[in-house]
């Protein structure tokens, strides 16, 4: 069984259509203004208060709700989105769809379906993790999603179907005119077009039961969709979950690296300590030149640079037996190796001895506001390298989760331009 196209166990993957919710365009500034990145990319609080700031119903007010007490997040987030349904500003679409949504940043294009999968069984290996996550925001979106009755933001899946049907269906849709289109403020450009025909939905439903997926971004919402499977009482919409599946063989994905931030570490103290591990030296103070000097190091083994001082350290060449020493030997050599396991292993756990918590750690994804966060901070940001696909989709079908965190795969689905109610009118056709 592989990602590549032969038949998947559990009757594979089953995308249901089903009715989204959608912003009204004529209730709001504009679609591009109540969008937001996934609640784990936006950067806090900096990035959160300017997307609440750039629309009063920007989505982020649902995803990442603010609120004294702090108990109280969740209900507000219900009760906003309550409000907005009422208010029209969000409004279910007419008729079950599923939906083909287009990104397109710069040279690259992405295309995909969004619809609601079938949850299925970790033991199933239908939908494929590759990163381990953490139990606090399992249970944070778990709360949410509870509150809301609703998935908020779609997942992003991969899985290689080639010149099946599905991909031919996305092909044709595309030559209509979308339901929405907008930019945002990145510069990337979205359409969503919806598929309501019944012979077509049909075939791409039996395209894809021959198909596994690999969880390219979603790792704590898909373990949040099991966990309130498992506490239904018998069928349900939590049965299903929102995501966006990408077919790599068509359009592959760009993987980055997800950056970590150290904001009770000082960055003199990390070198010192980093030297008992690490060749240590100092980069030009460009962030280009830093990450081109990382780029040649991460070739020839484990490397990172360390930022927030104004300056950039290049740390390579990790002692072998100190490395062997702390990295766990129960992984194959191919997860040994990943800079994450060394990272967390070694720097983290061992040498600069970081306790592992929200307060200690944080991830950020774009490399300038990681270093401009540690610099505000007087922290320390570690910049990574990212690994490379072929690498997670070996461990991944090997069952091996890699460390949490390890990889940003993307360009990653806008947050609210389809949402899933799961009150009666938005579950699965």
């Amino acid at each position: 069984m592989s990602i590549s196209g032969s038949a998947a166990p559990g009757g594979g993957l089953r995308l249901a259509p089903f009715r989204a919710l959608r912003y009204v365009p004529e209730r709001v500034g504009s679609l591009a203004a109540v969008t937001s990145p996934p609640y784990d990319v936006v950067v806090r609080p900096e990035g959160q208060r300017h997307l609440e700031t750039a629309d009063p119903h920007n989505v982020v007010r649902l995803i990442l709700p603010s609120a004294e007490p702090p108990d109280g997040r969740h209900l507000k987030a219900a009760s906003t989105l309550s409000q907005w349904q009422k208010d029209g500003v969000l409004a279910l679409d007419p008729s079950p769809a599923l939906y083909v949504y287009e990104q397109r940043d710069g040279g690259h294009l992405q295309r995909g379906l969004i619809g609601a999968l079938r949850l299925t069984p970790p033991e199933e290996r239908v939908v494929l993790p590759h990163e381990d996550v953490m139990p606090g925001p399992v249970a944070d979106r778990a709360a949410l999603m509870r509150a809301t009755a609703a998935n908020l933001e779609p997942l992003l899946l991969s899985y290689r179907g080639g010149e099946g049907p599905a991909g031919r269906i996305v092909e044709h849709t595309v030559q209509d005119a979308p339901l929405l289109a907008t930019t945002t403020e990145d510069g990337i450009r979205h359409r969503l077009w919806a598929i309501t025909d019944d012979d077509a939905i049909a075939a791409v439903r039996d395209d894809l039961s021959h198909h596994q997926a690999l969880i390219a971004d979603g790792h704590h919402r898909w373990a949040t969709y099991l966990r309130l499977q498992a506490e239904q009482n018998g069928p349900s919409p939590w049965d299903y979950g929102l995501v966006l599946l990408v077919d790599t063989a068509r359009y592959p994905l760009r993987v980055r690296a997800i950056h970590r931030v150290l904001p009770q570490l000082p960055v003199a103290q990390a070198l010192e300590a980093a030297r008992k591990a690490f060749r240590v030296r100092e980069l030009p103070h460009a962030l280009p030149q830093a990450l081109a000097a990382l780029e040649d190091a991460a070739a020839e083994g484990n490397a990172f640079v360390l930022s927030g001082d104004n300056g950039f350290h290049l740390l390579d060449r990790p002692d072998p037996d100190l490395t062997a020493l702390t990295v766990p030997h129960d992984r194959p050599e191919a997860w040994r190796r990943l800079d994450a396991t060394v990272l967390h292993s070694l720097l983290l756990d061992r040498v600069w001895e970081v306790p592992d918590g929200p307060e200690h750690i944080q991830y950020i994804h774009d490399t300038e506001a990681a270093v401009a966060h540690a610099e505000r901070l007087g922290g320390t940001a570690v910049l990574i390298h990212p690994v490379r696909e072929s690498v997670v989709h070996e461990l991944a079908r090997q069952g091996v989760t890699m460390p949490r965190k390890s990889t940003s795969f993307g360009p990653k689905p806008a947050s609210g331009l389809v949402l899933r109610s799961l009150e009666p009118d938005g579950t699965p056709a």
